[in-house]
């Protein structure tokens, strides 16, 4: 039987993704407790992540949903931030955001449904989302260090990764510590040499390696960082989805010979803080089911 997990890149044909459609935990999320920027439209917000999901399923993605009962828990529609997958299974994670606790063990028991092993539990104060970690190559994890993701937590990933280099990348305080700034809120990993970055953000040492190790960067303006610019997912190489009203940057990956799919998400997006990568957790990706 041919292996349904692995996923050491964030750019190979995406084959497998796990994702979770709003419910009423996510309609009913009170703004303020939150950290949104409205209370979301509950219809509505199905609507657009059903259509969401349509172009996963378009792109040739085997979608499969989460439904492990979450109740209080308007966050767990980004399923990308409970779990890192790797070669040899899932590597359970543990929230910064103290509310999202709770959805490392849910996620968990979903993906042992789905035939994926459990690699490693981050554990005591060990501290990651997966919006902070980032894979350079299959060999190479960048490891955002803000609110969400502590030293601990990065002492952990490294014993479940022996073999894998991680990068720190310290993250800058933003809005503080209720706010959601992951690594990947400004940069995004396009191709294997092309990322999408919004350079106010990037330290600099992150910025030299990523130019050393001969990765191309498309550039986010400043206007479009707010609706999520460099929240891109790639689907495959060159190949991505990203959160509609952000022209000017659809228009640089183009330049750069992307081809660019967009979505709406007035509610599942806009409102709640996650984009397009927040909305999935990869499980597989291979350039085909044999690799």
């Amino acid at each position: 039987m041919t292996k349904q997990y692995g996923s050491q890149s964030m750019v190979k044909p995406l084959q497998v993704v796990l994702v979770r459609r709003p419910d009423a935990a996510f309609g009913q999320a009170n703004p303020e407790t939150w950290h949104y920027t409205a209370q979301p439209d509950f219809l509505t917000a199905q609507a657009e992540h059903d259509a969401f999901v349509q172009q996963l399923h378009q792109a040739g993605t085997e979608v499969v949903y989460h439904t492990i009962p979450l109740p209080n828990h308007a966050d767990a529609i980004f399923t990308h931030d409970p779990v890192l997958i790797c070669n040899e299974g899932a590597i359970i994670l543990r929230m910064g955001k103290a509310l999202r606790r709770g959805e490392e063990d849910a996620i968990a028991q979903q993906l042992e449904t789905m035939g994926v092993p459990i690699h490693y539990r981050l554990h005591g104060d060990a501290l990651a989302e997966g919006g902070d970690l980032l894979w350079i190559d299959e060999n190479t994890l960048a490891v955002g260090q803000g609110f969400r993701t502590n030293a601990e937590g990065l002492r952990q990933l490294q014993e479940a990764l022996p073999a894998v280099e991680i990068i720190p990348v310290p993250l800058p305080y933003f809005q503080g510590p209720d706010a959601c700034l992951h690594i990947m809120s400004f940069i995004s990993m396009i191709d294997h040499d092309l990322a999408v970055v919004y350079p106010p953000f990037m330290p600099v040492p992150f910025w030299q390696l990523l130019q050393e190790r001969g990765i191309q960067f498309v550039e986010v303006p400043e206007a479009e960082f707010d609706t999520m610019g460099p929240n891109v997912l790639a689907l495959a190489p060159r190949q991505c989805l990203m959160l509609a009203g952000n022209p000017v940057t659809k228009q640089r990956l183009e330049a750069a010979g992307c081809q660019v799919s967009t979505y709406t998400g007035n509610e599942i997006s806009l409102k709640a803080e996650g984009g397009a990568t927040c909305l999935t957790r990869p499980i597989l990706r291979v350039y085909n089911r044999g690799d």
